[in-house]
């Protein structure tokens, strides 16, 4: 009976010290803020130059994404899909939903450095890596 509350007691504790744990952060990261991507407009040397940008055509399963962004002054101003998954009705109205999502995330991290929507995965990434490339143009 000892060894049974002894080894309950062993385990709950192990179990509390793995769950107290927190994940390591590099150094120099202060908590909360998001990793930057290389390429990203406030990560690369130098200013990006102003003008308009027009991403790669990424084929994703569902069909085409590309979007073009508009850099004023050394920010991510504008950003807007030129092609998207249309195939379908069910293609367009997930793109309905992600890209607004998206053009909102990248003009906030102002980079290509943001989150996939939840059931647009793969138009998700089309756009990230289109944006990517538009952004890379700008740096020259």
């Amino acid at each position: 009976m000892r060894r049974l509350l002894l080894s309950t007691a062993v385990t709950v504790g192990g179990v509390c010290s793995l769950l107290a744990l927190k994940p390591h952060q590099p150094a120099g990261a202060s908590a909360g803020a998001a990793p930057t991507r290389p390429g990203s407009v406030g990560t690369r040397p130098g200013t990006p130059a102003s003008g308009a940008y027009t991403g790669d055509v990424v084929d994703t399963r569902y069909g085409p994404v590309q979007v073009r962004v508009t850099i004023t002054d050394g920010r991510l101003t504008d950003v807007t899909a030129v092609r998207t998954p249309s195939e379908n009705e069910r293609d367009r109205e997930i793109a309905g939903y992600a890209v607004p999502t998206l053009t909102g995330e990248a003009l906030t991290a102002q980079s290509a450095h943001i989150d996939t929507v939840s059931g647009a995965t793969y138009t998700s990434e089309g756009y990230i890596q289109s944006l990517q490339s538009a952004l890379d143009q700008a740096h020259g």
